[in-house]
C-alpha cells in the first residue's frame, strides 16, 4: 500500500498541470487548495493568469473548484466569485467530508478528480483518502507564519517521496 501522506506527483505550480493532459485521463475536475496554491495570501483577486489557466480547463472540459480551510469570512468566497467557480471552504481538510462535499457538487466520481495544493497533511492526505489523485505544488510564498516553515520541513520527507515517483 503507497503511503497515505506522499503525493502521486509533484510539480512547481499549478501551471504545470496541462488540461489537455488531464482530459486525456478521463479527469473532469481540478480541486485546489487557494493559499499558496492559486494565490499568495496577500492575494485578494485571481491573476490574469490563473483566468487564463481556468479557461484553458473549461476548454477542456475540467472544471476548477477550490476546496479550502480558509477561515477568513470573506477571503475565499470573493476569490472564488470573481474567477467564477464554485468552491467549499471550512472543508475540515485532511477530513473526506470536504472533498466529498465537492465531488457531490460537480456530480464527478473520486476517480474524475484531481486534488492539487501545497500541504501535505491536509491537501495531500485527505485527497489520498477520499481516492483522488493528489499533486502537490511548490507553495507560492512561505508566508509570514514561521511555523509554516516547520511545517515544510516536516513534510520533506513526503514531497521527496512523491518526487520519485
Amino acid at each position: 500500500m503507497a503511503c497515505p501522506l506522499a503525493p502521486r506527483r509533484v510539480i512547481n505550480s499549478i501551471y504545470d498541470l496541462r488540461p489537455q493532459e488531464l482530459r486525456s485521463q478521463g479527469i473532469r475536475l481540478a480541486l485546489c487548495d487557494l493559499d499558496n496554491t492559486l494565490a499568495r495570501y496577500e492575494e485578494p483577486l485571481p491573476s490574469p493568469a490563473l483566468h487564463a489557466w481556468k479557461d484553458a480547463l473549461e476548454r477542456e472540459g475540467v472544471a476548477l473548484f477550490v476546496v479550502s480551510n480558509s477561515r477568513k469570512s470573506r477571503r475565499c468566497p470573493d476569490f472564488c466569485e470573481s474567477l467564477g467557480i464554485a468552491y467549499v471552504r471550512h472543508a475540515g481538510k485532511p477530513s473526506r467530508k470536504g472533498f466529498r462535499e465537492a465531488l457531490a457538487a460537480a456530480g464527478v466520481t473520486a476517480e474524475e478528480a484531481v486534488m492539487v495544493g501545497d500541504q501535505i497533511f491536509t491537501d495531500i492526505w485527505g485527497a489520498n483518502r477520499t481516492g483522488i489523485y493528489s499533486v502537490l505544488v511548490k507553495p507560492l510564498a512561505w508566508g509570514k507564519n514561521p511555523l509554516r516553515r516547520v511545517r515544510y520541513a516536516i513534510e520533506a520527507p513526503f514531497r521527496w517521496a512523491g518526487k520519485r515517483k
